[in-house]
C-alpha cells in the first residue's frame, strides 16, 4: 500500500501548540484509557473480517491512515480549547455532520493516540459554542472561516453522531472528569427526541426546523437511520421511545425495498410521504435530481444498518444487507472496481458515475461482514479501499473510509 508523507505545516505546528494547551489543561483531569484502541471485537456469531491479513496488519492500516486523516482534517478552532473538522470545501469549514464523524473516531482510536481526549474535549468544545437557534444541544450545522455558524439549524445525522460519540467517550474515560459526557449525551439526546424524531411516525426529521404543519414533516434522509447509535440511545435513558425509531424505521427500508427495489434491495438519499405511502424523493426535491436515487446520502445505509448486525445481531439488518450484498457482487462481477458512484432504485449505474468514491464502497465493506459467504469479496473490498490515497479525496469520503475501516478491523466496540 503506497501512502502519502504528510510534510509538517504551519497549521499542524498549529495544532500541536493548541493540544500542548488542552493538555496543560486537561492534566489535573487525566484519566484511564478503558477501551484503548485496538480492541478486537468479537461481532455477532456468523460475522466476518478480511482473513486474507493478521489482525496486527489491520490494525496498523487503520493506525497509519488515522496519522493521515488526523493530520489533515483536524483543526484547532479560534479558541485554545477548540478542535473541529475540516469540511474543505469552499464556503464551509466546519459542518455538523463532520464533528459527529470526528469525535466517534477520536474516541475509538484513544489508546493508540495519546492525545485523543485532550482532541475529543476540544471537538465537543467547539460544538458547544455553536448551538443551533431550537436548542443549545443541538449543534448549528454550519460554520465558515470566521468560525460563526451559517445559520441556526441543525443538521440530524450530525447531532446523532455526537450524541453516539459522547456515549462513546462515557465508557472511554469516565464521566468524572472535566466533562460530564453522559449526562450531556442525555441532555443531547432528549433535544433529539423533541426537534428532530418524528414524534407520530418516529421517522427521523431532516433537520429541527420540520414542525408538525412542515410539508416535509414526513419525509426523511435514508441514511439518518443509525440502528446501532438508536440502540445504544436507548440503553442509556431506557425510554422505550428509541426502540419506535428502530422498530418503525426497519419497517419503513423493508417496504421501500419490496416496493422499488426488490432486485437490488436499495433505497433512496431521501423519502417522501412516510405517513401515507413511502416513496422515493422527486428530482430536486432538496438537493439534486438524483434525490430519489441511491445517491450520496443513501450510499452510507449498508454501513449504518450493517453496524447494527455486528454489534447487536439484528436479523433485520442481515436481511436488508444481503440484498444489496446479491445485487452488489452481481452487478460488479465481484470486482470492486466496478463499483459506480451512484444507482437507480433498479440497481443500474447512474450514467457518468463511472468512477471510484470511497463513500460508496467503504459502506459496502461493511455489509460484506454479516455473511461468510461473501469473505473473497470483503478481501478484495478492504484491498480496493485501501489502495487509494487520502490526499486524492475529499472530507466526505476519507472519513467514511475512516469509520468503516475501524469497523472490519474488528475495532468498533459497542456502548455497553
Amino acid at each position: 500500500m503506497n501512502l502519502t508523507i504528510l510534510k509538517p505545516t504551519r497549521n499542524c505546528v498549529r495544532v500541536s501548540i493548541a493540544l500542548i494547551l488542552l493538555l496543560m489543561v486537561d492534566g489535573l483531569h487525566a484519566q484511564t484509557v478503558l477501551r484503548p484502541f485496538p480492541q478486537h471485537v468479537v461481532y455477532t456469531s456468523g460475522s466476518i473480517k478480511p482473513n486474507h491479513l493478521s489482525q496486527k496488519q489491520l490494525d496498523t492500516q487503520v493506525e497509519l491512515f488515522y496519522n493521515q486523516w488526523k493530520a489533515r482534517y483536524i483543526k484547532p478552532g479560534c479558541d485554545k480549547q477548540q478542535f473541529y473538522v475540516w469540511f474543505e470545501k469552499p464556503g464551509k469549514e466546519c459542518v455538523s455532520e463532520g464533528q459527529g464523524y470526528g469525535m466517534i473516531i477520536t474516541a475509538l482510536m484513544a489508546g493508540y493516540d495519546k492525545q485523543a481526549k485532550a482532541i475529543y474535549d476540544g471537538l465537543y468544545n467547539y460544538y458547544k459554542v455553536h448551538p443551533a437557534s431550537r436548542s443549545s444541544y443541538l449543534m448549528a450545522w454550519a460554520q465558515g472561516k470566521n468560525c460563526k455558524s451559517l445559520d441556526g439549524s441543525a443538521a440530524t445525522d450530525g447531532d446523532m453522531d455526537i450524541a453516539y460519540s459522547l456515549l462513546l467517550a462515557d465508557k472511554q474515560w469516565g464521566s468524572k472528569g472535566t466533562i460530564n459526557y453522559l449526562q450531556e449525551a442525555k441532555k443531547l439526546l432528549a433535544a433529539i427526541m423533541r426537534y428532530e424524531i418524528n414524534q407520530v411516525s418516529y421517522s427521523v426529521l431532516l433537520s429541527d426546523g420540520s414542525e408538525g404543519d412542515s410539508k416535509d414533516y414526513y419525509d426523511m434522509r435514508s441514511s439518518d437511520f443509525m440502528p446501532a447509535n438508536v440502540k445504544a440511545f436507548e440503553g442509556s435513558v431506557n425510554t422505550g421511545e428509541w426502540e419506535k425509531v428502530i422498530d418503525n424505521n426497519y419497517a419503513l427500508f423493508n417496504s421501500l425495498q419490496k416496493n422499488y427495489s426488490p432486485d437490488a434491495g436499495l433505497v433512496p438519499d431521501f423519502i417522501q410521504g412516510i405517513n401515507k405511502k413511502a416513496r422515493p424523493a422527486k428530482p430536486n426535491y432538496l438537493e439534486s435530481k438524483y434525490d430519489g436515487y441511491y445517491n450520496y446520502n443513501a450510499c452510507r445505509v449498508p454501513w449504518r444498518v450493517g453496524a447494527d448486525y455486528l454489534l447487536y445481531g439484528d436479523k433485520r439488518a442481515k436481511l436488508f444487507v444481503d440484498k444489496i450484498n446479491h445485487w452488489i457482487k452481481e452487478t460488479t462481477e465481484s470486482h470492486p472496481d466496478n463499483i459506480s458512484a451512484g444507482y437507480t432504485l433498479e440497481g443500474n449505474d447512474i450514467k457518468g458515475r463511472y468512477f471510484e468514491a470511497l463513500s460508496f464502497i467503504a459502506p459496502f465493506t461493511v455489509a460484506a461482514m454479516v455473511d461468510k459467504g461473501n469473505q473473497q469479496w470483503l478481501n478484495k473490498l478492504w484491498d480496493y479501499l485501501l489502495a487509494f490515497k487520502l490526499r486524492d479525496y475529499d472530507y466526505y469520503d476519507n472519513s467514511i473510509k475512516m469509520l468503516n475501516m475501524i469497523i472490519v478491523s474488528g475495532n468498533y466496540w459497542k456502548v455497553e
